[in-house]
């Protein structure tokens, strides 16, 4: 009965709102990639970060289903982590490639210009996105992000141990590790067992991988192209990307805004979703009005 009751907290923060959502796959770069879409409006793209694919920004995208047509999808590497010939490596993808993905997704969605939500490793590729297809967004907001990716002693130790040694989903070490995306030590509750439980299902070679591609990221000389309504959204206790540095990403940006939201670490899109979401409601509202 227990493990009943926490597989029913988690299904109830992934399950699309009133069942509205679905689920479907497109062919993206020679793998199949999940899909999910739920709401009407205009459409919102979210990117998902490094692990936990959709299922782990479901709570903040049923949210913004009240308001948006919200869009989001498994990276390459999520449904099928596994090597095989047939397809290719992680090792072989850079943000460029994942970039190259999302542009893609939106094409086939035959999308014009959405808005672009990502939030940390996803951060990271729709900013790609923005400087090197910059016709596919029309809208850029980013959470969890910077301009160069700096490396930590605690991420280059956390990339060896997911590369060298299997774990189990109940390592000490590595959920002490995700512990640092609230910026302290959490309470549990539910939503600590849904964090995860939703990170463990991405594999980690997956993780060092995409850990590894963020060390040659690099968009700093490129900003000037970035040429859309733009929002940096931080977490005041963001340990990962700290607050200073995603402020510095919003200053280099012609025009970009930059919001704190107090209280919230590196996934402030699960802890504060509520006033997340109201922050980006209210810059998609202004920048539509500005373009009228």
């Amino acid at each position: 009965m227990r493990l009943m009751a926490k597989w029913q907290d988690s299904w109830d923060l992934i399950a699309p709102s009133n069942n509205r959502g679905r689920r479907y796959q497109l062919r993206i770069g020679g793998e199949l990639v999940d899909v999910v879409r739920m709401g009407q409006g205009d459409p919102l793209v979210l990117v998902p970060g490094l692990a936990g694919s959709w299922k782990l920004v479901m709570p903040i995208a049923r949210r913004l289903a009240k308001d948006f047509e919200v869009i989001s999808y498994s990276l390459r590497g999520d449904r099928f982590p596994k090597v095989r010939p047939d397809r290719p490596q992680q090792g072989n993808l850079d943000l460029g490639s994942h970039a190259y993905d999302l542009a893609n997704l939106i094409e086939q969605l035959g999308l014009e210009a959405p808005t672009v939500f990502g939030v940390s490793f996803g951060g990271a590729i729709a900013l790609e996105t923005a400087v090197e297809h910059p016709s596919r967004i029309g809208n850029l907001i980013l959470n969890g992000t910077e301009s160069r990716f700096r490396s930590t002693l605690g991420a280059s130790i956390a990339r060896r141990v997911l590369e060298r040694y299997p774990l189990p989903p109940d390592s000490p070490f590595v959920n002490q590790f995700f512990n640092l995306l609230y910026g302290r030590k959490p309470d549990p509750s539910p939503i600590v067992d849904f964090v995860v439980d939703r990170l463990w299902e991405t594999d980690q070679k997956i993780m060092a991988q995409r850990l590894a591609q963020l060390e040659s990221f690099d968009v700093s000389d490129r900003l000037w192209r970035v040429d859309v309504p733009t929002l940096v959204m931080a977490g005041s206790k963001d340990v990962i990307v700290p607050p200073n540095r995603q402020r510095e990403l919003a200053r280099e940006i012609s025009g970009a805004g930059f919001e704190t939201i107090e209280g919230a670490g590196h996934i402030g899109f699960l802890t504060h979703a509520g006033e997340m979401s109201r922050m980006i409601r209210r810059h998609v509202s202004t920048a539509k009005a500005a373009s009228v």
